[in-house]
């Protein structure tokens, strides 16, 4: 059985620091701010529990106005983005263990227990089950007719989004030690990428698996396992043909689609993820500094280390700004041209900022946003690890 690190002991630990000598450095407190915009309450709301204590970034998915969820107790919700009122809710007993994924009326979820579960989007029927090798912890993705399932083994699967049968399987070595979690394989055209935990990008035929390219985005070093850990948990992102993919203790790459050729690198690590736009790649670092790079070379354009160690998730883009959530329950608006801090508020309260230093370290677990946000007309939504879903309407300038 694999050895698996969760964040659940590294957050513990963190934690642990702020009353106990560490040699770990604790999240750095949050420092006044005046908003540069408004950021009220639209609705709140609670949809079963979660990821609960589990490290599972089970955000919503949203389709036409509709968001859908699951938490790891079998439940799994329709809701309206608008209002938050449930559409339907049905509970089930499965383990979910991943976010949504979801095709037209197809809504897609994986479970702890190795298999791929698909409702209904109308009223939540079960449509079929489908078991692969392990677990699943990334959402399932959808085209063309065929699901594609990332397990925590390297296992990859193509499966009938009409009835859940298996079109094709591939596998790749798994390391002894891999943090919990995994990248969302992506489906480009007729190919499809998926990151692993041996720090490879590999690209395959959505139609029947075959082996297309592989390249080594990241490659071990280090005496011990934890230090050889390059884990590709950060989903990759493809825009004009080229893709861009990050590692854990690894780098930052820019690929060729067509080809895998490598054109680019940049000495930096995350498990979370980045965002791209036209002109830049924002990037949460494993550290906590959220930066901009250049597209064309992967040049520092901006860094922002005042949300350091905050456990942050990956970055949202809205307007012209960046949005990440933090290891406490707080969103956090960043100027994209710049930068700079620009915005804050929290889910289930608005807080003053007249709090001690220390007291957004309190409870850090139950509140933590795991997920990156999502973004609406209006402005934005969050979850938190506990299932608590809050919107919000933001007035920007």
């Amino acid at each position: 059985m694999l050895q698996r690190l969760t964040f659940i002991l590294l957050l513990a630990n963190v934690l642990a620091c702020s009353t106990s000598p560490s040699p770990v450095l604790p999240p750095v407190a949050l420092q006044p701010l005046d908003n540069s915009f408004a950021i009220h309450k639209r609705w709140q709301a609670k949809f079963g529990d979660g990821g609960s204590d589990q490290y599972l970034q089970m955000a919503p998915v949203v389709q036409n106005g509709i968001g859908y969820v699951a938490d790891l107790h079998g439940l799994v919700t329709a809701f309206t983005v608008d209002t938050g009122k449930v559409l339907w809710q049905v509970s089930t007993s499965y383990t979910f263990a991943s976010a949504p994924g979801i095709d037209g009326h197809t809504l897609l979820l994986g479970t702890s227990h190795g298999e791929v579960v698909a409702f209904d989007t109308t009223a939540g029927e079960l449509r079929w089950h489908s078991n692969v090798s392990s677990e699943v912890l990334a959402a399932p993705q959808s085209s063309r007719g065929i699901v594609v399932v990332r397990c925590v083994d390297g296992n990859l699967y193509g499966l009938s989004l009409t009835n859940g049968t298996q079109l094709w399987m591939t596998d790749q070595r798994t390391p002894a030690l891999t943090l919990r979690g995994t990248s969302a394989p992506v489906i480009a055209g007729d190919i499809v990428l998926s990151g692993y935990d041996t720090g490879r990008l590999v690209a395959y035929t959505l139609q029947s698996g075959k082996l297309l390219w592989q390249t080594t985005v990241a490659a071990s070093q280090g005496r011990t396992d934890l230090e050889r850990m390059i884990d590709i948990d950060g989903d990759p992102i493809v825009m004009d043909d080229i893709i861009y993919v990050i590692a854990y203790q690894g780098r930052l790459a820019a690929v060729q689609l067509s080809t895998g050729q490598i054109i680019w690198t940049r000495d930096l690590d995350s498990y979370v993820g980045i965002s791209v736009d036209a002109y830049r790649i924002y990037v949460t670092a494993t550290d906590g500094i959220v930066w901009a790079l250049d597209r064309n070379n992967g040049s520092t354009l901006w860094k922002q280390d005042g949300l350091l160690r905050r456990s942050l998730t990956r970055p949202q883009l809205q307007k012209q700004y960046v949005i990440v959530g933090d290891i406490n329950g707080y969103l956090h608006w960043l100027k994209r041209d710049t930068g700079k801090l620009v915005s804050r508020t929290r889910l289930l309260q608005q807080v003053s900022f007249d709090e001690k230093p220390d007291d957004d370290l309190l409870f850090a677990k139950r509140r933590s946003i795991l997920a990156m946000p999502l973004t609406t007309e209006s402005g934005v939504i969050a979850m938190d690890r506990q299932g608590h879903v809050e919107a919000f309407d933001v007035t920007y300038p």
